[in-house]
């Protein structure tokens, strides 16, 4: 059914957007094994695929709106959309991988960014304060609340740190296709937007940046990099809406989130 163009998705198709997560969760998994200096993006972007179509599905990303990889591998300040390619990694970097997987009809959406090496202070302490502002909006998906809530506590948690949160990108919902209405902007304010309810999936999805909020595309037409060219970190999970609170799809016990 639709709410506003938001699909409410039933139980048997959250069953099935679960199983798409946990595949996705799984693949992020193998790849975040491999990143290590003189690894390159388009070895990892191997290795998702193979393992996304080794066990039934199909990367999301690829050939999305043209998109040319399976995974989106963004280092240092590339914020999202990154295009593997053959740089290796260096220690004291930083890279993002973002992947989507599609089995059963359904997408599972999963993104983390994660230490290349041995990193700085300050560069942990952005991973860090990410990492749990992905969770802290996660926390504040609840049916009856607004998607401004969900906005605004990503928000505080990350500017309370001395970080900023992109505002020209944005989370989304997801199911049969990878983006669904409605957008999940990083920032808001409490008690604005879409009420949520029970059969919402959303794909939720923090860009946090150690400097401003600006960013800017690059030639390729898919890189988003800082405006300062400072580092940025990005994490992500699909979760649904249920009665008692947020279920998160793309969660498996070992995971890298």
């Amino acid at each position: 059914m639709r709410t506003a163009m938001i699909i409410l998705k039933t139980a048997d198709e959250i069953d099935r957007m679960r199983r798409a997560g946990i595949l996705a969760a799984e693949a992020l998994r193998e790849v975040a094994r491999m990143v290590k200096p003189g690894v390159t993006g388009a070895h990892l972007d191997r290795i998702g695929e193979e393992f996304i179509r080794s066990r039934g599905g199909v990367p999301s990303f690829k050939g999305y709106r043209g998109f040319p990889s399976s995974l989106c591998v963004s280092v240092n300040d590339e914020v999202v959309h990154g295009i593997p390619d053959g740089r290796p990694l260096r220690d004291g970097e930083i890279v993002s991988i973002d992947l989507g997987v599609v089995l059963d009809e359904f997408h599972g959406d999963i993104a983390v960014t994660l230490p290349v090496g041995e990193v700085g202070k300050d560069v942990q302490k952005l991973l860090t304060v990410a990492r749990e502002s992905l969770f802290k909006g996660i926390d504040a998906v609840r049916p009856g609340r607004r998607l401004g809530d969900v906005g605004v506590a990503i928000q505080r948690h990350a500017e309370r740190a001395g970080f900023s949160v992109v505002r020209d990108f944005a989370g989304h919902g997801i199911g049969r296709q990878l983006h669904e209405e409605p957008q999940v902007p990083n920032f808001g304010e409490a008690g604005t937007g879409p009420v949520l309810r029970v059969g919402m999936t959303l794909a939720i999805e923090p860009m946090v940046n150690a400097g401003g909020y600006e960013v800017y595309m690059d030639e390729d037409g898919w890189t988003v990099r800082t405006r300062d060219r400072r580092p940025s970190a990005h994490f992500e999970h699909t979760v649904a809406v249920a009665q008692d609170g947020p279920q998160v799809l793309t969660a498996i016990p070992d995971g890298v989130l």
